[in-house]
């Protein structure tokens, strides 16, 4: 059984990719989450409520020791299931100018983008190889391609995601193994509610935020056959803001 391993699936985009995924691809989804079990659980609902099935899987992406036991024990425990889809969606922000940008703030930000993909990616791609097939999709940001003010730390992290991504699908193309990147601008979420929508949207040509589900949408035919030709691609997903 194909399956596809959604990292910070609880809520959010994350969550938006997981339920698009158990709809359009029929994939038993695995469910990632680190700390708030309850919203992983109302994901995985929602995707049972869309005709799929999967379940929550625990660990901090951040950790290579919990994300290989992780993954192992579930190998171990669902032989006639394969990870055919990974993508690398969790990321968190601790924005601030760059002077009073705390080591500690760096180092959250990078460990849990950039790190976060290493771990994860590491943990199911040598299966890729074998099966000749995998769709990687990584999650990075408009703030890695343009930069932000007050957002170094993660414009950083998620330049450092499009960079990886352009080098490790020059790696494993033919191996039929796909590796984009997809970077949403301003996004309705739990990350951008503390945002002044109505003032941010007026730079946004489209003058709106995006929906997650329109995230989801982009991913979900990243993860489908109808995308085997597309690899080493960043994919701009914000109103035309930056274009």
């Amino acid at each position: 059984m194909k399956c596809a391993l959604v990292t910070g699936a609880s809520r959010g985009i994350g969550r938006a990719i997981a339920v698009q995924l158990a709809k359009d691809e029929k994939l038993y989804i695995l469910i990632n989450y680190s700390s708030n079990v309850s919203a992983a659980e109302e994901t995985l609902r929602i995707v049972k409520e869309a005709g799929s099935d999967g379940e929550i899987i625990k660990f901090n992406v951040e950790k290579s020791a919990e994300v290989n036991e992780a993954i192992t024990n579930w190998r171990t425990n669902n032989p006639d299931k394969e990870i055919t889809v990974l993508v690398n969606n969790a990321g968190i922000t601790k924005d601030n100018l760059f002077p009073w940008v705390t080591e500690e703030d760096w180092d959250a930000v990078m460990n849990v983008s950039v790190k976060g993909m290493y771990n994860c990616t590491q943990a199911v791609i040598q299966k890729m190889l074998r099966s000749r097939y995998g769709r990687i999709i990584n999650v990075a940001s408009l703030s890695g391609l343009k930069g932000v003010p007050g957002q170094t730390n993660y414009s950083a992290a998620k330049g450092a995601m499009i960079a990886a991504t352009k080098s490790l699908s020059q790696e494993i193309a033919k191996r039929n193994i796909t590796v984009n990147a997809v970077a949403p601008g301003f996004i309705s979420s739990d990350m951008t509610s503390e945002l002044n929508e109505e003032e941010l949207k007026r730079l946004v040509p489209a003058n709106r935020f995006g929906k997650v589900e329109e995230v989801a949408y982009l991913v979900s035919f990243l993860a489908s056959e109808r995308a085997s030709y597309i690899t080493g691609e960043v994919i701009n997903i914000n109103g035309g803001i930056y274009s």
